[in-house]
């Protein structure tokens, strides 16, 4: 009964989530349409791989004819900090959870899963990360495929106008932080400057590893610029009290 009780939470929790994700992965679903995707593609890349700036870059490699390799070195930039995340709710991770409940919940950590987890009192039980990531996925497959059939529908104009979504939802996500952090702000123009650079000075480069590049570069030069200072040692450490 414990179970079906923290599946039952776990849903509700998700439930938040998978109204947010309708929205942006109907964005989705128009942008591989435009891409020249047919339903059932944007479908199954949806299901397959829940992020939406890998799907956004995996989409532009797709249309643009990239490689394989071009395609997996993308996908592992952008979604390296799921790896992170899943580190850090390890230590939130109940005793019931063995190695195949932790390889299928991997599967389902997003940014938005990975903070209602992470807010949660107590210890997270296996049922409860299945039902979040249930509902969650359902929210995030269901909008690509409702964008997907409008992108069928729809006249080329309205499709183009309502692609704007995802883009807005991408500068949404680094405004705020912009704003609150001048060094956020200069990391964000630098990429944007290498970007620039490689669309008009180097344009032979494609676009899978021109996304690589520019992220390593500004991670690199933030880095430099803009290192995070040690956290100042406690005295009494410095005095040798443990």
């Amino acid at each position: 009964m414990n179970r079906i009780r923290s599946f039952k939470r776990g849903a509700a929790d998700g439930f938040p989530i998978c109204l947010g994700y309708l929205s942006v992965s109907f964005g989705i679903g128009l942008l591989a349409m435009k891409a020249g995707m047919t339903v059932v593609q944007a479908v199954i890349l949806s299901l397959t791989n829940l992020t939406s700036a890998g799907q956004a870059a995996g989409i532009g490699i797709i249309a643009a004819g990239g490689t394989l390799l071009e395609t997996a070195l993308t996908q592992f930039v952008i979604n390296l900090r799921y790896a992170l995340m899943g580190l850090s709710l390890s230590q939130k991770l109940d005793k019931s959870f063995g190695t195949p409940q932790r390889l299928l919940v991997s599967y389902g950590i997003t940014d938005e899963v990975f903070g209602v987890s992470s807010a949660f009192e107590g210890k997270l039980r296996p049922e409860y990360m299945y039902g979040m990531i249930l509902v969650a996925t359902a929210g995030w497959v269901g909008g690509t495929l409702l964008g997907a059939l409008a992108g069928e529908a729809l006249p080329a104009s309205v499709t183009n106008a309502l692609g704007i979504m995802l883009y807005g939802m991408f500068i949404a996500i680094i405004i705020p932080a912009a704003k609150k952090d001048h060094k956020v702000f200069c990391v964000i123009l630098i990429a944007v400057g290498f970007s620039l650079l490689f669309h008009y000075a180097m344009p032979f480069i494609t676009s899978g590893f021109a996304v690589i590049i520019c992220a390593l570069l500004a991670a690199v030069a933030g880095a430099v610029l803009f290192p995070v200072p040690d956290e100042e040692k406690d005295p009494e450490t410095e005095e040798g009290v443990l």
